[in-house]
């Protein structure tokens, strides 16, 4: 069985947005109270969690935006927009989370870990270089990767996010940079409007900026298919030394913001699929971390699914459960990211 590590903290439910807010302590008291009990006791490590340093978040976020955010500290409530709040403890846990997914690539980087997953709050894949927005303060994946680049020093590092919606700011942290390959698999027309298939990146980083916006409908089968049909390709010719994950479960069927019929196996197959992924391209350096998802009970048994195909207790076949595709909507989604992308990239 695999070493998986998780990041895990009782601040983590102390960021309180406004009671009926999607964005609740509910979230991860449910996926919580799942990893006590049944096949996750005990076969998971605990990773201690940290508050990131000033020097850590100023490698993607400016000092303006960390003070701001610094400000909102034992305000019970601050609108930062019109749907993304702090609460007194929401600084703490937004620096603690970001500082929590650091350790977690630091200990899988350094190969005390085979895996991990920051199970932590509030998200962060829609935070810009100097603003928050879509429930995210600080942005968590993008400041992994830089981290994981400047301190660590890995060359390549492949961000996948499969978030229901298209992560804003990781791409804008990274549009001009052809060290890191951001791919994102995202429902089109939707919070934030980003996310266009020709939205490819800027001068040396154009082409590693890759946008599957899809219509709602898509599930399990067409989610794996294209894992493997365009994701392995990207990832194989890309080379990354460590893949993070900006793992959403809004695309669950059961989610209320969501327009897609996914379940706890699909996302069991996307994961052995970034497994097989990793392990031909970066010695299988892996490490998740919590974007949305707000369907409690549908997020913990997704999380859960997670959780039991890295540490090899299941083992899903992307291959078969993509065999059920739906032909046509994988032409479609394959022949735009090839259209656009084959000139770089060879997806055939």
């Amino acid at each position: 069985m695999k070493t998986v590590g998780i990041v895990r903290d009782a601040l983590f439910l102390r960021h309180r947005p406004p009671e009926g807010h999607p964005e609740s302590p509910g979230r991860l008291k449910s996926v919580y109270a799942i990893l006590d009990q049944g096949d996750l006791t005990g076969r998971l490590t605990l990773i201690a969690p940290r508050r990131a340093k000033r020097k850590e978040i100023l490698l993607v976020h400016t000092a303006r935006h960390l003070e701001k955010i610094r400000a909102t500290a034992d305000r019970e409530v601050c609108a930062l927009t019109r749907d993304t709040f702090t609460s007194a403890k929401s600084c703490e846990a937004a620096l603690q989370a970001a500082g929590g997914l650091l350790e977690a690539v630091s200990q899988v980087v350094e190969g005390r870990l085979d895996a991990a997953f920051a199970l932590t709050r509030p998200p962060g894949h829609h935070a810009e270089k100097s603003r928050a927005m879509g429930y995210c303060l600080f942005n968590n994946v993008a400041l992994a990767a830089a981290f994981a680049r400047r301190r660590l020093g890995l060359e390549r590092v492949l961000i996948v996010d499969w978030d229901l919606h298209h992560g804003n700011g990781t791409q804008h942290l990274f549009e001009n940079d052809d060290s890191v390959l951001y791919f994102s698999i995202h429902q089109r027309r939707i919070f934030p409007g980003t996310g266009l298939f020709t939205e490819t990146g800027r001068g040396r980083g154009e082409g590693y900026t890759v946008n599957i916006p899809l219509p709602g409908g898509y599930g399990d089968a067409e989610y794996a298919a294209l894992f493997e049909r365009l994701l392995r390709p990207l990832a194989t010719a890309f080379s990354p030394q460590l893949i993070l994950v900006s793992a959403g479960f809004d695309t669950h069927r059961d989610d209320p913001l969501g327009g897609m019929v996914m379940t706890a196996g699909g996302y069991a197959a996307m994961t052995r699929s970034l497994l097989e992924t990793a392990r031909a391209c970066c010695g299988g350096r892996l490490v998740f971390t919590l974007e949305g998802g707000y369907n409690t009970v549908a997020l913990a048994e997704s999380v859960k699914a997670v959780l039991m195909e890295l540490a090899d207790l299941t083992r899903h076949d992307p291959r078969q459960v993509m065999a059920q595709a739906s032909a046509k909507r994988i032409a479609y989604a394959v022949h735009r990211a090839t259209h656009v992308h084959g000139r770089l990239w060879n997806l055939s």
